[in-house]
């Protein structure tokens, strides 16, 4: 009768273990996709933050130039969509 019980719970221990060990298996490859979705989205993040960098420098330079007329412009062409009278403004359609 002892040998019976004994294996019974040895059967019971190692289907745990079994289910313990899956459980872990599951939950790492979760992990491992959102640390992947967290590279990404911090590999954009860095995009982004060169960006405006650059932009802040274009905008420095442009304040460090004295020239009022120049900013007034870059204002009017990027924010209003103005342009002078004599230029051709090419826009292109093709999504490329």
């Amino acid at each position: 009768m002892k040998r019976k019980s004994k294996k019974n719970k040895s059967l019971i221990l190692r289907l745990f273990i079994l289910c313990v060990c899956a459980y872990f298996t599951v939950t790492l490859a979760n992990l491992w996709g959102t640390l992947n979705e967290s590279r990404k989205e911090l590999e954009a993040l860095n995009e982004q933050y060169a960006t405006t960098l650059n932009d802040i420098e274009e905008y420095r330079a442009l304040l460090s130039s004295d020239s009022d007329k120049e900013i007034i412009e870059k204002a009017a062409r990027e924010r209003l969509g103005y342009v002078y009278s004599d230029e051709q403004i090419f826009i292109d359609i093709s999504g490329n």
